[in-house]
Parts: structure tokens; sequence; C-alpha cells
């Protein structure tokens, strides 16, 4: 990561530094020669009114007199610039300056002809015996077609030259501020974004380490916060997905576990009659048949393991299609009760049916709903020794109320919210005379749920158990539809 904070405090760094070069250095340029062309074009406007002004006052004389050269001096003193008269040979016959050592130098030749006649002329004039360049305006000295000769006034560029010295020097410290003041940035924005990808890093390593309860703690409100919220969505996200393969791998260790169990018992039972069998142990015809009897009934338990094993995996990958249709509850009831009268009254237990007047039809596939009764009822029968079985129907609205209710052995109020589990079993203290797979009452969820309908249980230890199935009529569907 401080790899990663070198690298933007690099890019940062670099940009800001080159944006602050090129900006300022492009303006300085830009200012510098718009600055100057703007002076040096004020300047020469100004010399050329107060030239115009200078001959205005002298046109009248055309000999260099002591009135002319006071006038001069008292110009020079009005304007504060330097002027000179140069003749119609482009000599200079005099100046505002007593003692002025350039009086007699000539002027360019260009100048003198331009000004002659009459024209203006602006340059930066070099004199003869003059070191140094002076921005200088010239104009003719006269009226009309009496030209005399020509003014000139000029100020030194010296000076002009030392504001333009200045202003680049204040563009460079501006700029070396401005190099400090991006450098300053720069940290801090680095070091403001690299802080919260730190924290982000660090839980993306948690997180692939397996980690998914790290979260990303930002205090910004920017991109890196979206960025951190993003991570905090992934992590939860795969944190339920670890959980729910935690409990899917539970639950397939569970379901392997519990089948082998309910396998082995009958498998050991039945390798046992076998092997007595085989070697002839029982002799005896009637024992024999006992036997016989005995390996039938465990090949018909491992058979109804497999048709429940196969018929809850269809159910909870949805590959059973419900056929619904009208569904008469009463007839089923009596169906089924008729079916389990023998087996009830082999326990000492009198089924008893309760079924309202009038009790509209059901919109439901026929066999399923049969399979849901029976295993109900068988449910019921198995649990409970001389005591009844009750079963009910009748309507509540848009449904059929439908309940199985028992005087067995009941519920205990731990394993109320269990007894849906594939392979639970409440009697695990007498599994060996009740048997059963453990799969009856998930199938019965799964089928309910299947017909949009709901299953609810009241029970009580030593006090039996009441399941209660709601499915809609038709009316309801229609109406709901």
């Amino acid at each position: 990561m401080l790899g990663l904070s070198k690298s933007i405090f690099r890019r940062l760094l670099f940009s800001f530094l080159i944006t602050v070069l090129v900006g300022l250095g492009l303006s300085g340029i830009l200012m510098s020669f718009f600055a100057k062309e703007y002076i040096y074009g004020e300047k020469q406007e100004e010399l050329l009114r107060m030239a115009k002004k200078v001959n205005a006052a002298i046109k009248g004389s055309d000999e260099v007199t002591e009135s002319l050269l006071n006038t001069l001096v008292f110009l020079d003193e009005s304007f504060d610039t330097r002027i000179w008269l140069f003749n119609q040979d482009g000599k200079i016959v005099a100046t505002s300056m007593k003692d002025e050592v350039l009086t007699g130098k000539s002027v360019a030749v260009s100048i003198a002809s331009q000004v002659l006649k009459g024209k203006e002329a602006v340059s930066e004039l070099q004199i003869e015996g003059l070191k140094d360049p002076m921005l200088s305006v010239s104009v003719p000295w006269g009226e009309g077609d009496h030209i005399y000769g020509g003014i000139i006034l000029h100020a030194p560029i010296e000076g002009i030259e030392r504001t333009f010295a200045h202003m680049r020097e204040t563009i460079l410290w501006a700029t070396l501020f401005g190099i400090i003041l991006s450098t300053a940035m720069v940290s801090y924005l680095s070091w403001s974004i690299s802080r919260p990808l730190q924290k982000i890093e660090r839980t993306a390593a948690e997180i692939g380490r397996g980690n998914y309860a790290e979260r990303v703690v930002v205090d910004t409100a920017d991109e890196i916060s979206d960025l951190a919220a993003t991570i905090n969505t992934l992590a939860e996200k795969l944190e339920k997905v670890e959980q729910e393969r935690r409990h899917l791998e539970q639950v397939r260790n569970d379901f392997l576990a519990n089948v082998s169990h309910e396998l082995r018992t009958p498998l050991t039972a039945m390798q046992g009659f076998l092997e007595a069998l085989q070697d002839g142990l029982v002799e005896n015809e009637e024992a024999r048949q006992k036997y016989y009897a005995v390996l039938y009934s465990e090949t018909m338990q491992v058979n109804r393991l497999v048709d429940d094993l196969m018929d809850l995996m269809k159910l909870e990958n949805n590959e059973i299609t419900l056929a619904k249709y009208p569904v008469d509850l009463a007839d089923l009831i009596e169906k089924v009760t008729f079916t389990f009268c023998p087996e009830a009254a082999e326990k000492g237990t009198a089924i008893e049916v309760e079924v309202a007047e009038h009790l509209p039809k059901v919109l439901a596939d026929k066999d399923r709903v049969e399979q849901i009764l029976k295993n109900l009822v068988k449910n019921a029968i198995k649990f409970t020794d001389n005591g009844s079985v009750t079963l009910a129907a009748e309507a509540e609205g848009q449904w059929v109320k439908l309940s199985v209710a028992d005087t067995g052995i009941g519920i205990a109020e731990n394993d109320l919210q269990r007894i849906w589990e594939r392979f639970f079993k409440v009697d695990r203290g007498r599994s060996k005379k009740n048997k059963g797979t453990g799969l009856g009452l998930a199938i019965v969820k799964e089928l309910v749920e299947l017909h949009n309908g709901t299953i609810t249980v009241e029970s009580e230890a030593g006090r039996g158990s009441v399941f209660t199935v709601r499915l809609p009529t038709v009316e309801g569907v229609q109406a709901r539809g």
C-alpha cells in the first residue's frame, strides 16, 4: 500500500506541478507580451500628443532663438520628457536641456525624411553618441507646407524594461509559491485518498482470507466512500453465502448420516435373518414364515424411505406439478378414515370425523391432498395408544380449515420447531416400536406450501397434538386471482 501511496503522490504532484508551471508560465508570457504592447502603445500615444502640443507652441518660429529654447525648457518641465529639434538636414539644432551634448548630432535618415514629408514616426531611436536606445516619437516642426524640421520626444526604454523585469520576477515568485502550495495540497490529497484505500485494502485482504465479518469504515463522502460501501455490501453477501454454504454442508452431512442410520437398521435386520435362513438355523416352517414376514416388513420400510426421499427431493427441486381441480374434502376424509380404521383398532384407538355441512370445495391436487391426510393420520395413530384421533373440517372465510387431533404422547416444546426437519423424530426413545422414515411431516409441509396453504401445530407433551391445515377454496382462489 505504501507503493500505491507513493504512486498516487507522484502522479498528483506531477499533475499539479505541470499545471502550475504551464498555467503560470503561459499566463506570464501572455501577460508580458500584451502588457508590453499596451504600455509601449500608451507611451507612444502619450508622446505623440505631447509632441503635437510642442509643435503647436513653437510652429511660428523657424529659427532657434532664446525664446524658443525657453519654451522648450518650460515644456520639458511640464511634460517631464526630453525635447529635441532637428533641421531639414537631420541635424539636432536645439534641445530642452541646457548644455546638451547632442546638439549637432544627426538623427536617422529614414526618420528625418519621413518627418520632413509631414508624417509622424515612432521608433526606438538610436542617436550618435547615445549608448542606450530611446522610445521616441517624431512629428513635423511647422505648419502646412512650411516644415522647418522635426520635433523629437523620447523616453528611455530602460525604465520600461525595468517594469517588465519586475513583472517577470513577480511571475517567477508566484510560480514558486504555486509549486510549494501544490506540493502541500498534493501531500494532503494523497494522504486523504491513500488512508481510506489502505483501510479498503486491509478489509479486502481479510475478506480474501475468509473473514467475511470484516467491514470498511471511512469518514468521507465521495467515490471512495461508495467503493467502501460496495466492499461492505460484497462482504455481507459473501458472509450470507458462506453461512448458507455451511448450513447446506451441515444439512448434507446430516442427510447422509440420517439416511445411513435409517438404512442400516432394516438392512442389518435383513442381513441377520437371511444369514439364519441361509445357514439352515430355522427349521420350523412357522418360524421361517415369521422370518419372511419380518424380511418383507423391513423391505417395505426401505422402500418407503426411498419413496419419501424421492418425493422430498422432487418437492425441494420444484419438480412436482400439481393437477389442481375442485376437491371435496369430505369424501377424502371418509376415504382416509376407512383406510386407517383397522390400523387404529389394533392400537385401541378410535377415529372420529367432524365435517361441517356444505363444506366448500378446495382447489387442489386430489392425490397430493390425500397424501397430506394420510401422513397426518398415520402419524397421529402411530403415537396414540388407546385414545382417539379426530379429523375435522370447516369453512373459514376463503379457506377450508382441516385439522387432525390426537390424544397421544404429544410433542415437547423444544421439539415443536424441529418437527418439520428431515429425519427428525419426536419419539427417539421409542423408535423400535414406532418405525418411520422421519420424512412424513417434511413432505406434508412442502405439499401444503405448494398448494399456497399453511400448516400449524399445537401440542403439549403427554396431552396430544393438533395439526391444522388451511387450503384455499375455489371461490377464494378466483377472488384473489
